[in-house]
């Protein structure tokens, strides 16, 4: 995994979307969705997913949570290279045990800022494979929002507000000076057992506990009664998790070399 306070593949609302359409039953009308072998094979390749705040707890238990880019990004790191995702199988399917981000449930629908008008306005990504006309599950009856959407709708108008909580969050800990660039290293066991030189595998923002500790104490009472510490912490735990991800690349690594040597 290179530097990922580098050139990230997040932009704006657009990654996992190919080709996001405001929906409409003009355009959408005859569109369904349709059971799929491999329904998360969308992000089998994408090893950052964003999280909102409310999420560091559970997410914490899979992945380390960081913080990432200029606009300090909060991400679930899903695997140590692009191109991957350690947890999702050749099966298209989530580890039973890894929490599944919003941002991957809510797809193939996302609100878009229409700027003009100050609104959202619900867009689907027409590329999603599992959209076909006559699909099992339609996007319109009788020209207006199945259930299906009406309740994508609904998903997304929650996540929306989720979002707004994790951009008052960073908000707050920016202001608070709170962040600090962090390195994940791996060292490495030379033949003979003892330990190699330590190897950089990430770089990225993250709290700094000093700066915690350093802060008045009605700083961290508020921060204690408005929640945010609580978050603070499981992302601080979530961290944790960089042995777990380098330990499952060495897995992969394993299982893979059997069919390279058939190969």
């Amino acid at each position: 995994m290179t530097d990922t306070t580098a050139a990230s593949p997040l932009s704006g609302n657009v990654l996992l979307y190919v080709n996001p359409e405001p929906l409409s039953a003009d355009l959408h009308g005859a569109l369904g969705a349709d059971p799929v072998d491999k329904p998360y094979g969308f992000v089998a390749q994408t090893n950052l997913v964003p999280v909102m705040v409310t999420e560091f707890a559970p997410a914490a238990l899979s992945y380390p949570v960081i913080f990432i880019g200029d606009n300090k990004q909060p991400v679930a790191v899903m695997a140590l290279r692009g191109g991957e995702n350690l947890f999702v199988s050749e099966d298209g399917e989530f580890r039973p045990e890894a929490y599944i981000p919003a941002y991957v449930r809510r797809y193939p629908f996302v609100f878009a800022n229409d700027e003009v008008q100050q609104r959202m306005i619900l867009c689907v990504d027409r590329a999603a494979p599992f959209l076909r006309e006559g699909g099992a599950t339609p996007l319109f009856v009788d020209g207006k929002p199945s259930p299906y959407v009406e309740q994508a709708m609904e998903f997304c108008n929650n996540f929306e507000q989720e979002r707004q909580r994790t951009e008052s969050f960073l908000a707050l800990i920016k202001e608070l000076d709170l962040l600090d660039t962090r390195e994940a290293l791996f060292t490495p066991r030379n033949p003979d057992g003892t330990p190699g030189a330590p190897q950089k595998i990430a770089e990225y923002f993250a709290v700094s506990e000093d700066k915690l500790k350093a802060l008045p104490a009605e700083k961290l009472a508020e921060l204690r009664d408005n929640g945010a510490l609580g978050q603070i912490y499981a992302h601080l735990v979530s961290l944790l998790g960089w042995d777990r991800l380098i330990a499952m690349t060495f897995l992969r690594a394993a299982a893979a070399q059997p069919a390279a040597g058939n190969a």
